[in-house]
């Protein structure tokens, strides 16, 4: 497998049927899905992360049979389109699912929010399952790589929890390929020092990833921690996770991607 780009585009699908917010029409997830990818590979991106970032509120781990579906189709429709390398994300923290969806769709890597411990969240208490998730990685889609979170965004760790211990275990413990770090949610910009950290405890070898929060003003700031950049908010309309794709946006930070050496 070639090594996947350091840059990577967020394609954040609409309410998926089974979710309060879906509309009704699998046509119109599609065509936006395909759209914001297009638009994201025209600006420049070598890479995508696909997740069902409408379904809110979401399921803790497990989620039904239907979002499978829907993501699998979405999933195939982006991959078509684009050509690109790419990842999917299950939200909240379903990794068995997503490497279901890897392996039929011939995603690159999966993003899981909670690997190894436990994380307090909206969702309730979610628990790691880096067992069953590296087994199933290993019959499926041996070749996906695992992008684990460390102190995910919307969540809290238990108490005696820090960021290095975390970050040693989801790599040595939990056999993650790389680590992410985010802000507190959404958007939000992560404590470079706390990517600092994250960096020393961690192999040399393994890729920090900024998961959240990264934009053209902030991101010369994160490139000597961080190896990899996945970029949503900034690349949207207003700056808005929620809004389409503004190909000015996604274009600007390519160029800054590019003069920061990630490209």
């Amino acid at each position: 497998m070639n090594p996947i780009p350091h840059v990577v585009g967020m394609v954040h699908l609409l309410p998926l049927p089974g979710s309060p917010g879906f509309n009704g029409s699998m046509d119109e997830v599609i065509q936006t899905a395909v759209a914001d990818a297009s638009d994201l590979a025209e600006a420049g991106f070598p890479a995508l992360m696909i997740e069902n970032f409408g379904d809110i509120p979401f399921f803790a781990d497990g989620i039904p049979a239907e979002t499978i579906s829907a993501m699998t189709v979405s999933v195939t429709g982006v991959s078509d389109a684009t050509g690109l390398p790419f990842g999917v994300n299950v939200l909240r923290n379903d990794a068995l699912s997503a490497l279901g969806i890897a392996a039929a769709t011939g995603a690159a890597f999966i993003r899981v929010n909670v690997l190894t411990g436990i994380m307090y969240t909206d969702q309730g208490p979610i628990v790691g399952q880096a067992a069953e998730v590296l087994r199933k990685r290993s019959r499926l889609a041996p070749g996906v790589e695992i992008w684990a979170d460390v102190m995910v965004k919307h969540a809290a760790a238990p108490t005696g929890i820090d960021a290095s211990r975390a970050a040693a275990d989801t790599v040595e413990r939990g056999r993650a390929d790389a680590v992410i770090v985010s802000g507190s949610g959404t958007g939000a910009e992560p404590d470079i020092r706390e990517a600092n950290v994250v960096r020393a405890a961690v192999p040399a070898e393994t890729r920090v990833v900024i998961g959240s929060g990264a934009n053209v003003d902030n991101l010369p700031k994160f490139t000597g921690t961080a190896d990899s950049v996945i970029v949503g908010s900034s690349t949207k309309v207003d700056g808005d996770a929620r809004n389409r794709i503004d190909p000015r946006r996604a274009s600007r930070f390519i160029e800054v991607a590019r003069d920061e050496g990630l490209l």
